[in-house]
């Protein structure tokens, strides 16, 4: 396997992007010693590439971005903007100078219809997608969607539906995107989606249940990883849980309970554990 370890913006800032917050973000994931940091791009685009390229220059760091749609660019309602956005979602990511994007980029997040997918609704997430693809090719960028659970969702829920959508554009640079919290509610198990997937899965946030310490929630680590060693993944693994000890966490993802770990225990102790687990699922 060739295996990337990252932590996501979100295990050192909320989502709210300043330059000052994210070179601290910068600096504290390579300090704790992942291989790469995830940004989470601001929805206004308002992020200057060739400083933050530098500060990851500085700190020996690879990046990926990933970036998910406002509820004003849900892709079955909007499907011009949504195709903007993501596409200057794709220039970001160019210029610094990486090859991937994922993140939620089928839909809205919170946005509901109050019915199932639609078969008109799937042919116009197609259309776009098709359309991005072939402009991230363009740019040498590889786009992985990340289906999430059916209260923020009612779109992409699972491996499988995210896949079946990839299938019917054609395009070789859409992969998939997992997320162990949202596949805790929406999966039969961890295994099955990773090997459903296989080399169409580029990249996992791995966090718990409850958005702690890596292995003490019910999310099934060596399911996970044992299933990540059959099909050979190469991609990144990134943690994304949350510390309420970062000012205005708890407000922006819901934390409503008090984390026992500071952010930077729990990245330490999550590297850690995903490291150990590469070596040994059990």
């Amino acid at each position: 396997m060739k295996v990337k370890f990252g932590a996501s913006l979100l295990s050192w800032i909320t989502p709210n992007w300043t330059p000052e917050a994210g070179k601290y973000a910068i600096e504290k994931t390579a300090e704790a010693g992942f291989d790469l940091i995830e940004i989470l791009l601001p929805a206004s685009m308002e992020f200057n590439s060739t400083e933050v390229k530098q500060q990851l220059k500085d700190n020996n760091l690879d990046v990926v971005c990933s970036f998910n749609l406002p509820k004003e660019a849900h892709i079955a309602f909007h499907p011009e903007v949504a195709e903007q956005l993501i596409k200057q979602a794709i220039d970001k990511t160019s210029e610094l100078e990486t090859d991937f994007l994922g993140g939620v980029l089928h839909a809205g997040i919170g946005v509901f219809s109050g019915n199932p997918l639609t078969e008109d609704e799937a042919e116009i997430i197609v259309e776009v997608w098709s359309k991005v693809a072939d402009y991230a090719k363009e740019k040498g960028v590889n786009i992985g969607i990340e289906p999430i659970n059916r209260y923020e969702s009612y779109v992409c829920n699972t491996a499988e539906n995210v896949l079946d959508l990839i299938g019917k554009t054609g395009k070789d640079n859409l992969f998939l995107h997992l997320d162990t919290f949202h596949m805790n509610i929406e999966e039969n198990n961890f295994y099955d989606p990773v090997i459903l997937a296989g080399k169409k899965l580029k990249h996992v946030h791995i966090t718990e249940s409850h958005r702690g310490m890596l292995g003490e929630g019910t999310v099934d680590c060596e399911q996970l990883f044992k299933a990540l060693k059959a099909i050979d993944f190469d991609g990144n693994l990134v943690l994304e849980n949350f510390s309420s000890s970062i000012p205005g966490m708890q407000q922006m993802v819901s934390l409503w309970q008090s984390s026992p770990y500071d952010a930077e225990e729990l990245a330490l102790g999550s590297l850690n554990f995903m490291k150990n687990k590469m070596i040994d699922p059990k």
